[in-house]
């Protein structure tokens, strides 16, 4: 068995550089498929541990292999480096410095945990059943993903169960979400566009009208939820984005709509373009205009394995005692994850580890400007992953 006063004083080193970590990937944030810096920061970091196989198994993203003294199960863990497109609105002192680029949805405390897990691990190593494989993913943000090619790209070979941590702003800092079955929703995407007449703004009569015709679309989209699907169905069509004229008394030839579609049930899933494009085409054809409509089908739910999920409820029991789980309900999280594409090929776990903090200020949602973590969380989710390889890696 581990050494758990050991493990304590490992964990207790770390903590504070684990926050160092996390505020220069904050400063330093890098989009989805240009994470060149971010990258090779994780690599060089890695390296410096010893007793880690380290390697890129894309251009942007990085594996380390920490194969125990002892024969066991293989163990992946991961964390998502980019970030998202955002102008930070935060006045801390490491704020980003990439102008328009901003960590709005925790990847940094992601990619620092799982960075201070192998660090505590590595030295550990005579102590550990099989192996760990620390999978720090590029490109969550962005279909069709970087979790859909690590795992072309053979990061799982031999991998027996793959578990995930996301930081979680709506919760109180001192909780850990655990779910059953789906804990994620399907998230497709979709762009339209309305194909019109232009014209005078004073003549709207000679002209097909893009503008008026685009509000009736989106309007209409929004009755599929109750009208056609059932309202126990937790199903969310949302326009994101509408994009159409260049001047005040100009009517537009076209206007093009954006969004995405968030879903569970796979039979409902299949079903919505069809549904959409029914409206699309009977407004549109009623204003004499015609349309262009893609769908793109994204990431699929993440499904918890019952078994994997029953043993880390366990462990984080242990560790933290039983006030420290938040039941999630199946579904609790409309949001979506590419972690689906590892837990499609083995069995897989996704944890919330809560970080907000109310007194703090820190209540932003995420992909807000303002969005921050509760640095105490960074513990919590340290202690998850250097824990868990002793929980699961023993022979079944």
């Amino acid at each position: 068995m581990i050494e758990t006063v050991k493990m304590e004083e490992l964990v207790d080193e770390v903590k504070s550089t684990v926050i160092q970590w996390r505020r220069y990937l904050h400063q330093n944030p890098e989009l989805s498929f240009q994470e060149e810096k971010t990258s090779q920061f994780v690599y060089e970091t890695l390296e410096s541990f010893g007793n880690l196989i380290v390697s890129r198994p894309t251009r942007t993203s990085v594996v380390a292999r920490l194969i125990g003294e002892k024969p066991g199960r293989v163990l992946a863990m991961r964390a998502d480096m980019d970030a998202l497109p955002i102008k930070e609105e935060n006045d801390f002192s490491f704020v980003s410095a990439n102008p328009g680029v901003m960590h709005a949805c925790g990847h940094d405390g992601h990619t620092a945990m799982l960075l201070g897990a192998a660090k505590v691990l590595s030295q550990l190593k005579e102590q550990l059943n099989g192996e760990v494989r620390f999978i720090f993913q590029h490109a969550e943000e962005v279909p069709p993903g970087g979790a859909i090619e690590m795992v072309n790209a053979g990061v799982l070979k031999g991998v027996d169960q793959v578990i995930g941590l996301h930081l979680a702003s709506p919760f109180e800092t001192g909780k850990i979400g655990i779910g059953y079955g789906p804990v994620s929703a399907n998230c497709d995407v979709f762009n339209i566009t309305i194909n019109g007449k232009g014209g005078h703004s004073s003549q709207p009569d000679t002209a097909i009208d893009p503008v008026t015709i685009s509000s009736q679309v989106v309007n209409n989209l929004q009755h599929i939820v109750s009208r056609n699907i059932a309202t126990r169905e937790k199903v969310v069509i949302s326009v994101t984005q509408i994009h159409g004229g260049s001047a005040q008394n100009i009517i537009p030839q076209n206007v093009k709509l954006n969004g995405t579609v968030r879903s569970f049930d796979q039979e409902v899933r299949k079903e919505i373009p069809s549904l959409m494009e029914r409206i699309i085409k009977g407004i549109t054809e009623a204003h004499g205009a015609t349309y262009n409509f893609d769908y793109e089908f994204g990431y699929d739910s993440v499904v918890n394995d019952e078994d994997l999920t029953t043993k880390l409820e366990e462990m984080v029991e242990d560790v933290f005692g039983p006030d420290f789980i938040l039941n999630l309900e199946p579904g609790a999280m409309m949001g979506s994850e590419d972690f689906s594409a590892f837990s499609k090929e083995v069995p897989g776990c996704f944890l919330l580890v809560a970080a907000g903090n109310e007194q703090e200020g820190i209540v932003y949602p995420h992909h807000h400007p303002r969005f921050t973590v509760d640095e105490e969380a960074l513990e919590h989710g340290l202690k998850i992953l250097v824990n868990a390889p002793f929980k699961l890696n023993v022979n079944p």
